[in-house]
């Protein structure tokens, strides 16, 4: 999820390693805030890997900043990992919200609706917090107040974004009008 950020950031653009963070952590951190020990060596991995460049540029009071690029071998490798998207990339939602945050970058419609239709099936499986057993439990199958708001509150979420990802998929279609 952070390499993928960290991707989907800089292909966008050039930044100095705090801007990144910065932008990382306003996408994640509200989950998983990101620390300096987590991001660097993240980045020198992409770097290692051929995936980014740094440049270093004078700094404005003090030390010397460090920008990163993407590199064209960055750029496809976020648009593969894009592309191959499944499993925890699309059943987590702090996952797949990072995955979203960079589909746009996927320029064919077909890779971008096959993703979604991945999310889509996984959220048209029965599913719950709780179960009996093997069965989910349904939010008026609990006494629990707060256990029934939770699932009430997850099937309503769930709700929205299967319209979302029909509106979208249909969008996304071959020929579709768009809203």
């Amino acid at each position: 999820m952070l390499e993928l950020a960290i991707l989907g950031f800089l292909y966008e653009q050039p930044l100095h390693g705090y801007e990144l963070k910065r932008r990382v952590a306003h996408l994640t951190g509200h989950v998983r805030p990101i620390a300096d020990g987590t991001l660097y060596p993240a980045i020198k991995r992409l770097e290692k890997s051929g995936l980014l460049s740094r440049q270093t540029e004078p700094g404005t009071r003090a030390a010397p900043r460090h920008v990163l690029t993407l590199t064209d071998e960055g750029r496809e490798e976020l648009r593969r990992r894009l592309r191959k998207a499944d499993g925890v990339e699309i059943s987590d939602e702090n996952h797949w919200f990072t995955v979203l945050a960079f589909l746009c970058h996927l320029e064919d419609p077909g890779q971008q609706g096959t993703v979604l239709r991945r999310r889509l099936a996984f959220l048209q499986q029965p599913s719950s917090f709780f179960y009996d057993g093997e069965r989910p439990l349904r939010a008026g199958e609990l006494d629990d107040p707060f256990r029934r708001g939770l699932l009430t509150i997850a099937r309503a979420t769930s709700r929205t974004e299967l319209d979302w990802l029909d509106a979208t998929l249909k969008a996304l279609a071959p020929g579709a009008e768009a809203d």
